[in-house]
């Protein structure tokens, strides 16, 4: 049984300490995987017992036994395609796939902190930035391709980072404290982004990170970083949580530039008009 359904299981017959432990072992399981009893006693605001207490209501041997089967979750989870799709497939394809991408949206949405979700924004609206530059793994390229094209609907100076090593080098030569570094990528992380990126932070741009855990690579250089719930449905890491937290950025953007943002999609839509290369027909 999943450690979430053990804490569900047994969620009458715990008590309001046990509860907060409870609630860091299934919202922050890294910080159970690779933390140690102190650690989570302390992001409970509970005592070390409290949380050998816990592992025991939910069945397991201590703490320790409690954390091998988070790690062992985790671990399923970062398997890669090849092994996930021998797995026997789901009697109702499409009811699985709803319930995953739904509970993927909500619980990244719910999940991002306000404050860092309003200094995100900031970064990417600022009047001053030179450039918007995002980088994604070949995974997530979509999403950042999609990003990037509609955040250059609302503002100038955004450029998606593509291609071969030498063409992201020379697109992040200039780098610098004016620009902000948008990077989306998911475990396994492309170590070719992770370097992009790490020179570009060393330059002084702000980085932006969309990625699926707080102990990412990228989180950890990140000015703000956003953690997506990548649950897949099939064999593959889902991007519609990615691709919400995306969409949930452009609508901040609009937001905070709605004047010069409306100007620009005015504009984009003439030249559309003008050049006929749309039709509703």
């Amino acid at each position: 049984m999943l450690v979430s359904a053990q804490i569900d299981a047994h969620l009458h017959e715990l008590a309001p300490a046990e509860r907060r432990v409870a609630a860091v072992v299934a919202d922050d399981p890294e910080a159970v995987a690779f933390g140690t009893v102190a650690d989570v006693a302390r992001r409970a605001g509970a005592s070390g017992a409290t949380v050998v207490r816990l592992a025991a209501k939910l069945g397991y041997d201590g703490f320790v036994e409690l954390q091998s089967a988070v790690r062992e979750e985790m671990t399923r989870r970062l398997r890669p395609a090849s092994e996930r799709i021998r797995r026997p497939a789901a009697g109702d394809v499409l009811g699985t796939a709803l319930a995953v991408e739904m509970a993927n949206v909500a619980a990244t949405l719910e999940g991002v902190d306000r404050a860092a979700f309003a200094a995100a924004v900031g970064l990417l609206s600022r009047p001053r930035t030179e450039r918007v530059l995002v980088l994604s793994g070949d995974a997530s390229s979509g999403v950042a391709a999609l990003f990037a094209a509609e955040l250059s609907m609302l503002r100038p100076g955004v450029v998606l980072v593509t291609g071969s090593e030498v063409r992201v080098a020379r697109l992040l030569a200039d780098a610098g404290a004016a620009d902000t570094v948008v990077a989306i990528d998911l475990a396994r992380y492309d170590r070719a982004v992770l370097d992009a990126v790490g020179r570009a932070v060393a330059a002084g741009a702000q980085l932006v990170a969309l990625t699926d855990s707080a102990l990412s690579p990228l989180a950890s250089a990140a000015a703000v970083s956003f953690t997506a719930a990548v649950t897949g449905a099939g064999p593959f890491d889902s991007h519609v949580g990615l691709l919400a937290l995306a969409n949930a950025l452009l609508a901040g953007v609009a937001a905070r530039r709605r004047r010069s943002a409306t100007d620009r999609l005015d504009r984009v839509e003439s030249a559309w008009r003008r050049a006929a290369v749309l039709t509703d027909g």
